[in-house]
């Protein structure tokens, strides 16, 4: 008798006890889940290794009566989106003030309408912004961008003002150190802040088969 009374008081015990675990598990795994989506969105690109001095090689032909701007693009990556973005507020700020220019990677190998893809035709629909085709990488590697949406400013003097990104996380736009020293740089000559961490896919890495499999962020 005294085995069934025992048996009867623990099981509501029980009842609660397993809620509470699954409660418990369930935290664990959102939490997890929240943990990595926070470190892909704040995981920042490589850094470019940028000429101190305008590069004279390069297919762009530099004005000096106003800042240099150069964004080195993926045209499959997802998270350029934003930093063309950026840009366009940066060119709407900075009218008259901005020479820019998005030069979009076309690895040797690849079909010509590679580069075609919503990141062109976004970046195309920015008034004043100069789109360009960077043949086998040639101007990324002369810039020593590593990360798409790496953005390069160079005075009215051609020297080096700005390296960095202008978003504040991957895929997202928002205030920006990146935006607020290239607005600086433009009306003031200088920024506080001359480079910023860059948030994007690499530029380089294996060569896609064709251009619907190009997945750069996964890499």
């Amino acid at each position: 008798m005294r085995h069934d009374q025992t048996n009867i008081s623990s099981s509501p015990a029980r009842g609660m006890l397993l809620p509470a675990v699954a409660v418990a598990a369930w935290l664990a795994v959102s939490g997890a889940g929240m943990w990595i989506v926070l470190a892909h969105e704040f995981r920042q690109g490589l850094a470019a290794s940028a000429p101190t001095a305008w590069p004279e090689k390069s297919v762009i032909e530099r004005v000096k009566d106003r800042v240099t701007l150069v964004m080195l693009a993926h045209p499959h990556c997802p998270c350029t989106k934003a930093s063309l973005d950026e840009l366009s507020a940066i060119i709407a700020r900075g009218k008259d003030l901005i020479d820019a220019h998005v030069l979009f990677i076309r690895p040797e190998g690849v079909s010509s309408d590679w580069t075609r893809t919503e990141n062109w035709r976004k970046a195309e629909a920015i008034p004043g912004v100069h789109l360009l085709v960077d043949e086998k990488d040639a101007e990324a590697r002369l810039f020593g961008a590593k990360t798409s949406g790496q953005v390069i400013v160079y005075d009215r003097e051609g020297r080096l003002a700005f390296s960095g990104g202008i978003t504040p996380s991957r895929a997202h736009t928002g205030d920006s150190e990146g935006v607020e020293a290239i607005l600086s740089i433009a009306r003031n000559g200088a920024a506080a802040r001359p480079a910023t961490a860059v948030f994007g896919c690499p530029l380089f890495g294996p060569r896609p088969a064709r251009a619907e499999r190009s997945e750069p962020c996964r890499s």
